[in-house]
């Protein structure tokens, strides 16, 4: 199905591939990562675009002091928080899972961390088959419709997935979620539903300056798990929704060491060699270095697995 985004009077402006997250076949480029220190839910030290540095060891005590920023990052101390609760929440992603919802057994937050985002600029369009669904694999959102699709530059290999942008236009402001890629659209081009670009402009414009730059999404409830269909102990593919910030680095653990696992364009991360049988421990890292692990992750093929714990709020406005 392709996907149009429309510039009235201006010819087509953008004609973006609706690109289905099992049929991608090029890998996508894993963000910069805020890797742990001992503390599970330390910050590390963050850069000022954005990108972490490296984490922060931790104390005796479970604090995290912070590592050394990037070139122009600042380092930001952090403390290991107490272990979550378990709650319902909805994955942003879309509705629920076939087979439902099954909750994690533990996991810990903590720390809040500085998260200054540049801002951007750049034209906004529309385009008319926006659902929530597209190349980042979450499923349709009839309920949420305010949604946009990503330059393939700014998409950054799916790292802007689930993300939140906020937009001021010529109307007004707004804030969408990333659930789709633009290939064709330049740098610093966000395409929206219908529903979201009508608040900053008027439909019949087509195409308009904007101005934008990621926030916290707004979000209640753990993280999600989903397992990709086709999902099995010797090939498992797990995308992260209900998240606060983008997503960084998703690791798992293997006899008593996390492990790495690559994320894909089309937004799962994923062990070609397999996680095991579960339940799992995983460990999620964001753009600003903060960080939750999650245990006693059960498996189940095609459905969400709730966390206990949400990633940290920020400290700073944005």
């Amino acid at each position: 199905m392709g996907r149009v985004a429309f510039g009235v009077g201006l010819g087509m402006v953008c004609l973006c591939t609706h690109c289905g997250g099992g049929s991608s076949s090029k890998s996508g480029e894993q963000g910069a990562t805020g890797t742990g220190g001992g503390a599970s839910n330390a910050y590390g030290s963050t850069a000022s675009g954005g990108k972490s540095g490296s984490g922060g060891k931790s104390g005796a005590s479970g604090g995290a002091n912070g590592g050394t920023a990037g070139s122009s990052g600042t380092a930001n101390g952090g403390t290991a928080g107490s272990s979550g609760t378990a709650n319902g929440g909805t994955a942003s992603g879309g509705g629920t899972a076939n087979g439902g919802d099954t909750s994690a057994s533990g996991g810990s937050s903590g720390a809040t961390a500085s998260c200054m985002e540049p801002e951007h600029m750049g034209p906004a369009t529309y385009y008319t088959t926006a659902d929530g669904t597209g190349n980042c694999g979450f499923d349709a959102s009839p309920d949420d419709l305010m949604i946009g699709a990503m330059n393939h530059v700014d998409y950054e290999g799916s790292e802007a997935c689930g993300g939140c942008a906020d937009i001021v236009g010529p109307m007004g402001e707004i804030t969408v979620r990333i659930v789709d890629q633009c290939p064709d659209c330049d740098v610093g081009h966000i395409d929206l539903s219908p529903e979201a670009f009508q608040k900053i402009a008027p439909l019949a414009s087509g195409r308009v300056s904007i101005t934008w730059k990621y926030v916290a999404c707004d979000v209640t409830g753990p993280l999600v798990y989903r397992f990709k269909e086709g999902s099995n102990q010797w090939w498992t593919a797990v995308q992260i929704r209900n998240h606060r910030n983008r997503i960084a680095k998703f690791e798992y653990q293997n006899a008593g060491a996390f492990v790495d696992v690559p994320r894909l364009d089309y937004n799962y991360f994923v062990e070609a060699s397999g996680m095991g049988p579960g339940p799992y421990t995983f460990r999620v890292t964001d753009v600003y270095g903060g960080q939750v692990t999650d245990t006693g992750i059960v498996f189940k093929e095609a459905a969400e697995v709730s966390g206990a714990s949400q990633l940290p709020a920020c400290t700073s406005a944005q």
